[in-house]
């Protein structure tokens, strides 16, 4: 089992990297991997379809989820470390579950920011709410990733190993001025207390303290991209602030939008 965590899974960790994945996706799949070959009967190398049939077949997973990342962890296996597609293999994947966002009202949550006293705090979930930032590329943002003169943000190398740009308001450039102004940030828009850059769980705990303590940063992102539908702004648009590669991840939206409901000519 060490030759295989020493030798097989550095390579196939080095030629995902070489692929472009990001190092949360190479975690997740390495780690998934090392446990479908510690729990099969013979290793990943001596296996039979029979054999991964079974283990799919029988393996309890705790999310649909889970069991995506699975599948894919064995594809690429076989089809970068063995050379083969595993289409010799019938790995059907589940549909995936539907939740709708959790998203809340316009006013509650910028009534919520307003008060926070600390300028770090507020600029971050400010920040976040604005254009829907995921926690990632909050605190991943640079100084120089703020551009006053075109009153646009640069997102670098965000989820999917893709850069965009949203646009910058007035008032969050006015607060953003503010907390530089305060707290000098050297190279990390926000920093930690050891300058390096704020972590994703200090944010997390932020939104539990000032908006809502069952809820996670995407809060925001979901909530802001509701509001501005709600404001009328086109769904290609929200598609581009948002990153999202498909219409129909951002059309989730329309779902939960109150105002898109009350569109609707119900029969009594």
């Amino acid at each position: 089992m060490n030759d295989f965590r020493n030798t097989t899974l550095k390579k196939y960790q080095q030629i995902l990297r070489v692929k472009n994945y990001s190092d949360k996706t190479i975690a997740a799949y390495s780690n998934a991997l090392y446990v479908v070959n510690s729990e099969l009967r013979t290793d990943l190398y001596h296996t039979n379809k029979k054999s991964i049939q079974d283990y799919f077949n029988t393996k309890t997973f705790t999310s649909i989820s889970q069991q995506n990342i699975y599948i894919s962890a064995v594809k690429l296996f076989f089809k970068y470390i063995i050379g083969q597609k595993i289409g010799w293999i019938s790995l059907e994947r589940p549909r995936r579950e539907r939740h709708l966002p959790k998203v809340i009202d316009k006013q509650v949550i910028i009534s919520k920011i307003d008060i926070i006293g600390n300028l770090k705090h507020k600029a971050i979930l400010s920040l976040g709410y604005s254009v829907g930032l995921r926690v990632s590329e909050v605190i991943n943002l640079r100084v120089k990733d703020i551009d006053s003169a075109r009153m646009l943000i640069y997102i670098n190398n965000a989820k999917g190993k893709k850069d965009r740009i949203v646009p910058l308001s007035d008032k969050l450039l006015k607060l953003l001025r503010e907390y530089y102004l305060a707290y000098r940030p050297k190279d990390f828009l926000f920093e930690g207390q050891n300058g390096n850059k704020y972590s994703s769980e200090s944010c997390e705990k932020l939104i539990k303290k000032y908006i809502d303590p069952t809820a996670g940063f995407h809060l925001l992102r979901h909530s802001s991209f509701t509001s501005m539908l709600e404001s009328g702004t086109d769904l290609r648009i929200i598609q581009t602030i948002a990153g999202h590669s498909k219409p129909s991840t951002t059309a989730i939206y329309t779902h939960v939008s109150a105002e898109c409901l009350k569109q609707a000519v119900t029969p009594i």
